[in-house]
């Protein structure tokens, strides 16, 4: 196995033991936690996987980027999977329940969605995009759904198992996720240079900007849930959108915008986390 390989490996291995995590401090309600409050879970969908990649759109037909911009971010647009959500937002005091049943629900739906989003952008770009189900729910399935799923039946059926790997798992994520990213950036460092200009950064800015606004938005009137919805909809799945994009272009190099976008929205993010941190919350609103 290659140097790239065992990097890239790491890092997917990070993001196992992270959604893992999540799952041994979750319960089967977590997971029902969307599913019960129909509103809410209209609400999300619609933010996450219709009106952002609905705005990525507009941004490529109204204003003029390098093409791998471009493609990049309309691909980072229709990979809708954040898989570092439930963290981000307990810091930021967002509801916990909230960010683990999200996370499942769009996994579960992107195996689905992301296809026929390839096909929508097909007849934008007049190209066939090609991205099978098969090949999204692999991803999905792998470093979201199963993990997920496999803390919560550990938390349900050997609680103090739990608690006693948790911490082990935790330290795992947070060791090899930073090493990852450090090699990664080191190894992809021109092109993220090249993705520097052009109007790329600006185009990444205003796509996060506008996430956090709608999600923060529809999340409301309960202040977890707009937390949650913000950073969601903010937020992209480096791998879906990396695949998406050099499966059906594999002659342009899309690392360096990607990375970029992974860059500007961690910077962006990290001021609204600890602002809403912070805040005071609002009396308690009924959720829906």
């Amino acid at each position: 196995m290659d140097p790239k390989s065992i990097v890239i490996l790491a890092c997917q291995l990070s993001i196992v033991c992270t959604v893992l995590g999540f799952g041994l401090h979750a319960s089967r309600n977590d997971l029902l936690y969307l599913w019960r409050r129909p509103g809410l879970l209209v609400r999300s969908i619609v933010s996450v996987m219709l009106i952002m990649p609905a705005v990525a759109l507009a941004m490529e037909s109204l204003f003029e980027f390098r093409r791998t911009a471009e493609l990049a971010l309309v691909a980072l647009a229709f990979s809708p999977i954040p898989p570092l959500l439930p963290t981000k937002s307990d810091r930021a005091g967002g509801e916990h329940a909230y960010m683990v049943s999200l996370l499942l629900t769009l996994s579960l739906v992107a195996i689905v969605a992301v296809p026929v989003s390839a096909a929508i952008l097909s007849v934008v770009f007049e190209r066939q995009f090609n991205l099978s189900v098969s090949a999204v729910a692999k991803i999905v399935l792998v470093m979201a759904v199963l993990p997920l799923v496999v803390g919560v039946l550990i938390r349900r059926r050997m609680p103090r198992f739990a608690d006693h790997i948790a911490p082990m798992v935790g330290r795992i994520a947070k060791i090899l996720l930073p090493l990852a990213v450090i090699v990664l950036l080191a190894a992809a460092w021109r092109g993220i240079w090249d993705a520097i200009g052009d109007g790329t950064i600006l185009a990444i800015v205003v796509f996060v900007g506008i996430g956090m606004a709608v999600g923060h938005l529809l999340g409301r009137p309960d202040r977890g849930h707009s937390i949650g919805l913000a950073l969601a909809s903010s937020c992209r799945h480096p791998a879906i959108a990396l695949t998406m994009a050099s499966a059906n272009f594999p002659d342009q190099h899309f690392a360096g915008t990607i990375l970029l976008y992974v860059l500007v929205s961690a910077l962006m993010g990290l001021p609204y986390v600890m602002y809403m941190h912070r805040c005071e919350a609002p009396a308690a609103a009924p959720k829906t």
